[in-house]
Parts: C-alpha cells; structure tokens; sequence
C-alpha cells in the first residue's frame, strides 16, 4: 500500500478545523456548514467528462458538471436540467432546449473577467465535441447515427475540430438549442442525462487545451480545489442556481475531500475512526468488523452509522480480446462462458453476496424483463468441453497459459471472484488462467495496447434503459472499436433498429435478440449483479443512492446526533 499518512494528517486538520465552526441553520431543519469526506479504491486522474467512462469519475464529475437533462434519483424518471424547458416535433425528429437564464460556470483565470454565463454555444460545442473523432473523446460513438451529421463530423475531426460543426446542432439564440436526429431515437432524452455528457465552457476548453483535464470547469454545485495522485478537493459553488424543496440554495456542505487507498480494510478502519464519512461496496464479512467490539460499542466509542441498500444497475463480466489471440476463435470464448457455475461461485467464493447473471448479458430495467423460460441458467459444463474439443484442446490440453488482469486489491471481492472463476476453469476445463491484480489505468493500458487477452470488467448503467449495456459492443467497423474488438453487422443493424422503434413490445425484442447475441459469441462473458450498499456516518443528513450508483452530494447536510 502507498504512503498516504502525510496526506491524512493534512487531511484530519482541515475536518477538525471545519467542525470547530458553528453550523448555519437554513429552512425545513437543514444546515449549511461542515466537510464530508470518502476513499476511492481507483485513483481519478482525470476531470473531462468526455474523457472519462469509470464510475469513481463519473461520481466525482456529476458533483462539477451538469446535463442538460438529469434523472430523478428517487422515480428513475428524465427531468429538466440545464435546460428549463424542451420541447420536440410531432415525430421526434427534433428538439428544442430552452437553457435557464442563471447559470454560470466556476470562477476561473480562463475567463479574464468576462461573462461566466452558460450559453447555447456552449452547450452545442459540448455536443460537437462529443460527437468528435479527437483522442480526448471516450464518446465517440454515443451519437453515431443518432444526430444528423454526426458520423461525417467524427470522421472530420481526427485530429483537429472541424469549425462548421456538426450539421445537427443549431445555437438558434443565447438560450435556445435545436437538435435534429437522422431518425426518432426513443432513448434520446435518457441519453443526455450521461454524466459523461456535462457541459463544459468552450473558452475554458479553449484555454487549456490538452490541460482540461486537469481544469474541469462547469456548473455543478461543487468546483475544484485540488487533484493529485493522493486525492482531491472540491469546494462549495457558492453561485449554483439550484434550490431544494424549502427554497435553500444548494449545496449545503462547504468541501468535500476525498482520498486513495485501495485497501478496503484501510476504508473501514476508517470510518470506524470518525475519518471519512460514508463506504461504498461494503464486503459483506467486513459489516460486523467496522462496528467495532461489544465493549467499543457499550461505551459509545463506535461510529453511528446508516446502511443504504438497493439493487443497483450493474454487471461484473470477463471480457475477452476478439481480434487475435487465441479468444478470436468464438467456441474457445463461449467454452469459459459456459465453464462458469455461478450460483456456485456466489456461494463458495463471495459468501452469498451477489446474484448470478441468469438468462442473458444484460440486467433486467425497466420494461425489459425476461420470462420464467428465458431465465435460463447460464452452465453448460458439457456443452464447454465439447467446445474445447472442436477447438483442438481436449480436456485444456495444450491450451497455453493465460493471464487475466483484475483491477482489485488483494483479498477484495472482485479478486476473490475472479479466484472462484480461473478455479473453476481449472477443474472444469483443464485450462490454467493467472491473476494479474493492478489498477484500472494498468488495465486499460493492457487492453489498448493489446498485451491483456482476457480480463475482468464491470460496467453501471449512465441511464436507466438496456440500450445503455448493449451499446457496449456496438462497433464502427470490422477493426472493431469496442475494447473487446466484437463486431457483428446483425447486432449493430438490431440495435439501430431498436433505437429508433417506439413500439414497447418490438423494441424489446429487437433488444433481446441483441442480448442473445453477445450470449452466443460470447465477447464477454456475464458473471453477476452486485446490491448497491453503502454505510453512512449517521451525522451526513438526506442522504440518498440510486441503482445507477451516482449520488448528488449538493443535498446532503451536516447535523451531529444527539446524546
């Protein structure tokens, strides 16, 4: 583990230096005032939200970036954002956004005494540069198809934007934005709630060019203080438009620190001490651990605490490299897939925590659900090893050594996973898998630069639609643009066609086929969804979670328990 005590020790001064002030009562029994404070297992290195596509970014982005539209934690349901109104033809061809009037971006050098005030150009160079071709752009298949003039605009702008823009996208005045599709694409609206998607000032893009990612100018409720290799530190936008319910401006809170440490043990030990706030993705063998002994306890010396539970729109898999390698060949693919009890990996390996992916790649949302008969158990231990056969590896032999690059620590759940999987690889099929156990930039260098062939992956849904996984392995062309490099013309002309059909009952079963699909082929292989726990110093008031796993920390307020 790296030396972080230099850093907590800064750390422990600023949050007791910050209780000490008196909080300010504010309406309906809030308080403004105070700190909160968190761990990240993974590093955030980097604050542009095109650039980003890990959840530990996006929760930290969604607190400095706002979209246009947004979703309600509580009903799931799409709500205005940036924009204060919107309206679309009859069908559905295009939008018209009209942006609020009060909304600045964070004060910065960049802006030279000039206007802070969010514009339409603003948000429509956003857009462009999502649907750009540059490096800094993970988005650049998002709007592929989907906005007239977005394919000949990614394929224009490589290495540099093009000025003409994006043929789709109109700044009609300072306010109003018009967006027109190629065709009715029934989850446009969810799509921009993409935390990926958050609106950033083009002079400040501008400004600092390659930089941004280090400078992250938005709108959001919270603007950045510092980031380095150990943490980061937000501050409180004392300019944020957004009032809650009582008429309160938002935030509430004055900073919020967060630090790295990989090891959850370190996490917990932690809160137990009072150090940090509130513990994502608790182990479930560990819940007893944190509260400390029955003498700790009768003295009052253990933490208060809440614990959140809710299922959560997620999905852990193993992924393979589909252009070369020996995971080019689908039967070898589908031969791991199907060489995976995972009722049995839940219950020997991860104490019952998690459920096994049953019927299909993806989760079940909303109206996509699968029937008594589709629920289909994902095992097929005789079906794998005729599959090796075909393959030329009898019972694993001859199957060269593999190695599977993990992004955990030692110990995690995920590592403990992964350990019940290559186990049982090794009995079932005779093939021998190492663990490489590193971190999530390690990992995405090891597939970009081809040396990772297999590797353990998971992803959480940015909106609540199956549209949102199966995009995952929708590819440009046959070289694959997928990290998996899967490409299949039946699937990408599905999907489209999924996209654009508005009747429910069609639309699911385009989907489905899609799902079924990547079942066949196998690029990845679904191993199971997680519950979204969380556990939350009971001092941190109206906190909330949501199955997307994302938490809005402008409503949260400080209010020490009672005696």
């Amino acid at each position: 583990m790296r030396a972080v005590l230099h850093v907590f020790f800064l750390f422990s001064i600023l949050v007791s230096c910050t209780n000490e002030e008196q909080p300010v009562r504010a309406k309906g029994g809030r308080y403004y005032g105070g700190s909160f404070s968190f761990i990240s297992p993974e590093r955030v290195t980097n604050l542009f939200p095109l650039a980003t596509n890990d959840v530990h970014s996006q929760r930290v982005n969604a607190q400095v970036f706002e979209t246009l539209l947004r979703i309600n934690g509580k009903s799931m349901k799409t709500e205005p954002g940036l924009a204060e109104s919107y309206s679309f033809d009859a069908r559905k061809n295009e939008y018209t956004f009209n942006l609020r009037k009060d909304v600045l971006f964070h004060e910065d050098d960049c802006f030279d005494h000039v206007s802070r005030e969010l514009t339409a150009e603003d948000v429509k160079f956003t857009l462009e540069m999502a649907c750009s071709g540059l490096e800094i752009n993970k988005m650049g298949a998002v709007f592929s198809g989907r906005i007239k003039g977005a394919d000949e605009f990614y394929k224009k702008t490589r290495t540099r934007l093009n000025p003409r823009g994006v043929t789709g996208i109109r700044a009609i005045d300072k306010y109003t934005l018009a967006i027109r599709l190629e065709k009715p694409f029934i989850g446009f609206e969810q799509l921009l709630t993409m935390s990926t998607l958050g609106v950033f000032s083009q002079k400040a893009y501008e400004f600092y060019a390659k930089n941004i990612v280090m400078h992250p100018i938005g709108t959001g409720p919270f603007r950045l203080n510092k980031l380095d290799n150990d943490g980061l530190v937000l501050l409180k936008n004392t300019e944020y438009w957004r009032k809650d319910n009582f008429g309160n401006r938002l935030p509430f809170i004055d900073q919020i620190y967060m630090r790295y440490n990989p090891n959850k043990k370190d996490e917990l030990r932690a809160f137990h001490n009072k150090e940090i706030d509130f513990v994502l993705q608790i182990p479930v063998d560990e819940i007893d651990h944190v509260l400390g002994t029955l003498k700790e306890a009768k003295s009052g010396k253990n933490v208060r605490h809440r614990l959140f539970s809710q299922s959560s729109l997620s999905l852990e898999y193993i992924a393979f490299s589909c252009r070369k390698g020996i995971f080019s060949d689908p039967r070898i693919r589908l031969a791991l897939h199907q060489g995976i009890d995972r009722k049995k990996l839940i219950d020997e390996w991860l104490k019952g925590e998690g459920w096994p992916a049953i019927g299909g790649a993806i989760p079940e949302i909303g109206s996509f659900k699968r029937t008594l008969e589709e629920k289909k158990d994902l095992t097929n231990l005789s079906a794998a090893r005729e599959l090796l056969n075909q393959a030329g590896y009898p019972n694993g032999i001859g199957f060269p050594e593999q190695k599977m690059y993990v992004n955990a620590y030692k110990g995690s759940s995920v590592h403990r996973m992964c350990q019940g999987i290559v186990d049982q690889w090794q009995k079932n099929l005779g093939i021998t898998v190492k663990i490489v156990l590193c971190t999530l930039d390690e990992r995405n260098n090891a597939i970009a630069t081809g040396k990772a062939s297999i590797w353990r992956s998971g992803w959480v849904a940015d909106y609540p639609d199956p549209e949102n996984f199966l995009t995952l392995f929708y590819g440009r062309s046959e070289k694959g643009s997928t990290k998996t490099g899967y490409f299949n013309q039946r699937y990408n002309t599905a999907l489209d066609n999924a996209l654009s059909e508005t009747d429910p009952t069609k639309r699911n079963s385009l989907l489905k086929f899609c799902d079924q699909l990547i079942i066949a082929e196998a690029p990845v292989s679904p191993i199971l969804t997680n519950d979204f726990l969380v556990m939350v110093n009971s001092r941190i008031r109206n906190f909330e979670t949501n199955p997307m796993e994302l938490i809005d920390f402008s409503t949260i307020f400080i209010r020490e328990p009672q005696n």
